[in-house]
C-alpha cells in the first residue's frame, strides 16, 4: 500500500492525476521554493515517486525503491516540512519520517516471500 500512495503522489506531479498540479504547476511550486529549474525538479520528483512507488509495491529492487522514497522524503523535509516543526497537522516532518521508517525498513529486511525480487533473485 505505502509503495502505491508514493506512486500516486508521483502521478499527481507528473499527470496532475489525484487533484495534483501536473508538471506546470509542480514546477511553479517548486521554483517558488528555490528549486531551479522548477519543470526539470518536478518532472524529476514526480519520476522518483512513481517508479519509485511501483518498484517498492511490487517488491522489485527494494534498496533503488526504498533510496527513491527515502531521497524525496528528505527534499522534502528540508525544502518544505522541516520548518513547521514535527506534527503533520502543522505541515511538519511527522508524514515524512513515517514513510522514511518503512521504506528502510523493508529495504533492510527484504520485501518478501511474495514479492518480485524473492522470486527472481533466490
Amino acid at each position: 500500500m505505502t509503495g502505491l500512495l508514493f506512486a500516486g503522489h508521483g502521478a499527481q506531479k507528473l499527470f496532475g492525476w489525484f487533484g495534483g498540479h501536473g508538471l506546470k504547476g509542480t514546477g511553479g511550486f517548486m521554483e517558488s521554493l528555490g528549486m531551479r529549474p522548477g519543470l526539470q525538479m518536478a518532472f524529476m520528483a514526480g519520476l522518483l515517486e512513481l517508479a519509485g512507488g511501483l518498484l517498492f509495491a511490487l517488491g522489485l529492487f527494494t534498496p533503488v525503491a526504498a533510496a527513491c522514497i527515502v531521497i524525496t522524503m528528505l527534499v522534502a523535509i528540508v525544502k518544505v516540512h522541516g520548518r513547521n516543526g514535527l506534527w503533520v497537522t502543522s505541515g511538519g516532518i511527522e508524514y515524512n519520517l513515517v514513510l522514511i521508517a518503512v521504506a528502510l525498513t523493508v529495504a533492510m529486511s527484504g520485501a518478501g516471500a511474495y514479492s518480485l525480487d524473492a522470486r527472481l533473485f533466490s
